[in-house]
């Protein structure tokens, strides 16, 4: 067996469980975006590092619908250089100060009712306590996507004291190990083969599409992203700009 056909697996298994033991979560949370859309309210989601990845995933994606609004920090996903502006030292600074999240939320205008949606595998950084814990403070529920196996091995590095699993309305566990990476290759000190992204992903995506049916049954008109790169490409494109004015609207009334 080859070391990819064991990533496959080990992927495939992490992914049966989750839907397996979260359905009922994904579906809550599908339940609160539902409910913040159909009352011309946002979602917002959030995540640093490669928790960033599907929180730009929710919206504009293909499929996506509109209402969803990521926050995602440049400072915060953009250190793939590693060395020189926007390094991983930079970020890895940044995300651990207390209060620049607090310091996001007010440059979003936020509203009693909008829902936020965060991404964290460990949960227990401070900036995603910031926003966990102001976004509460704004009005708004919270759900977490998150590794109970990892956060509740490890201590918060907030002053709160707290996690993502502790202040989120609705918590979905992705369940990955602690320390993300489960491939183990002989004569090597550590582990290769991380698996958070896929699986966050993953779960934005059927919350995604939870909350369309969801609005769907409640007779709301669902505006959602369709793929432009298609021989349809003109009625995909007028179809895209209708869901932009429509997001415009919701921004341009608060």
């Amino acid at each position: 067996m080859s070391i990819i056909a064991d990533y496959h697996r080990m992927l495939s298994a992490r992914l049966d469980t989750v839907f397996q033991t979260q359905e009922h979560l994904i579906d809550e949370a599908a339940e609160i975006c539902a409910d913040a859309i159909a009352a011309e309210r946002l979602v917002f989601t959030f995540g640093t590092g490669h928790g960033a990845f599907p929180a730009l995933e929710m919206f504009p994606r293909t499929g996506t619908v509109v209402g969803f609004r990521p926050i995602v920090e440049s400072t915060m996903i953009s250190f793939h250089r590693v060395l020189g502006d926007m390094g991983a030292r930079q970020y890895r600074f940044i995300h651990a100060q207390e209060g620049y999240g607090d310091a996001i939320l007010s440059s979003h205008q936020t509203l009693a009712g909008d829902a936020m949606l965060i991404f964290s595998h460990s949960g227990l950084n401070a900036v995603t306590l910031d926003m966990a814990l102001g976004a509460k403070a704004r009005g708004m529920k919270v759900i977490g996507v998150t590794s109970l196996p990892h956060s509740t091995s490890t201590p918060s590095r907030h002053s709160s004291g707290k996690r993502l699993f502790e202040v989120a309305d609705v918590v979905i566990d992705t369940g990955v190990p602690k320390g993300d990476a489960g491939l183990e290759v002989e004569g090597v000190v550590g582990r290769t083969g991380a698996t958070s992204t896929s699986i966050t992903i993953a779960i934005g995506q059927a919350i995604n599409a939870a909350t369309v049916a969801k609005l769907k049954a409640r007779g709301v008109d669902t505006l959602f992203i369709v793929n432009p790169t298609t021989t349809e490409k003109k009625s995909a494109d007028a179809q895209n700009d209708r869901n932009y004015a429509e997001l415009w609207r919701r921004l341009r009334a608060r």
